[in-house]
């Protein structure tokens, strides 16, 4: 085998230091590993501040109303709700301006265009407002049983909300550092110092790490560790160099492994298959996992889930990009 990461490639050795002293998702900030639930709890919080710290900027605090005053003018916001037809309470996907998955019909849609509330900024905090602005509905929304789904940028945002929102019971959506190897070697794909100069999704304090990742005490496999150990089903179209689609792979495997110290691998799926040009379009062949993920979690049915594949070959060697141990969380 190859010292690349992908088949037939020609990538150079990574600096593998840059990665393996500063993303170690299962070790305290003071380097202490984390052996226990109560020690991966204080961990939690601490990834928790990082994001906040480094990339994504403070989480907004829980509001008790969805409606303010700006230069005289009333603004609010409201989301659409599908409901089924029968009694409730339901369970309800949440889909940041659009579904890009088919919802069963038993299952509410609630549609949040959080545009309306920050036109290039699809974060957390417009989930908190979701949630306080059902009002009334929520006597026919099961709080417990909600899951949140979107594709592109707002695939990002929803994945940053399950990260975020314990309330989140199912997450449907790369490692930076791979990322900028990826590009360093020749790759097409779209890194993080483009994503800060076109774009507003992260903290403007990210901007100072996007080309010293040696300097970033996380990556985003940390984010799969705050969802962890509730649902998580991440979706790519391996079709398109410009995603990162080894990225994205290498980022499951490692997110995987903080499932693993829960003894719950299978809670995160993971289905990597090119299907054309549009990377928001979900394959026919893919819709039996989204179906069986949203039995699972939001609708508690029994069902036998391991999803953990691609549709292509890569010469990836985990151990490269991962120094840490996998402890039983007892």
């Amino acid at each position: 085998m190859t010292d690349g990461i992908e088949e037939n490639s020609n990538m150079a050795k990574f600096e593998q230091w840059e990665f393996f002293t500063s993303a170690r998702p299962l070790h305290l900030h003071q380097c202490s590993k984390v052996t226990t639930k109560d020690a991966w709890a204080c961990r939690r919080y601490e990834i928790s501040a990082l994001f906040q710290a480094y990339e994504l900027g403070p989480l907004p605090p829980p509001v008790e109303s969805v409606s303010a005053t700006v230069q005289g003018q009333i603004l609010s916001f409201a989301p659409s709700i599908r409901l089924p037809s029968c009694n409730g309470p339901f369970s309800a996907i949440i889909a940041l301006v659009s579904a890009s998955i088919p919802v069963p019909s038993n299952v509410a849609l609630i549609m949040l265009n959080n545009e309306e509330i920050a036109a290039t900024d699809p974060r957390e905090g417009a989930i908190f407002l979701t949630f306080t602005a059902l009002g009334p509905t929520t006597t026919k929304i099961n709080p417990k049983q909600v899951g949140v789904t979107r594709c592109s940028r707002n695939g990002k945002g929803a994945f940053v909300s399950g990260a975020f929102d314990s309330r989140i019971r199912l997450t449907r959506n790369g490692f930076w550092r791979m990322v900028a190897n990826m590009k360093k070697n020749g790759t097409k794909v779209e890194d993080a110092s483009q994503i800060v100069n076109g774009d507003q999704w992260f903290s403007t304090e990210f901007s100072k790490y996007v080309n010293g990742w040696g300097n970033l005490p996380l990556d985003h496999h940390f984010l799969a560790g705050l969802v962890a150990p509730r649902g998580l089903l991440v979706i790519e179209n391996s079709g398109i160099d410009y995603l990162g689609r080894v990225s994205t792979y290498g980022c499951a495997s490692a997110g995987r492994l903080i499932y693993a110290a829960f003894l719950s691998e299978r809670h995160m799926g993971f289905a990597q298959v090119a299907h054309g040009s549009s990377h928001c379009q979900l394959p026919v062949g893919l819709r039996g996992d989204v179906t069986a993920y949203i039995d699972w979690w939001l609708l508690d049915r029994s069902t036998s889930v391991n999803i953990f594949k691609t549709d292509k070959t890569y010469n990836f060697h985990l151990r490269r990009w991962v120094n840490w141990g996998v402890p039983t969380l007892g």
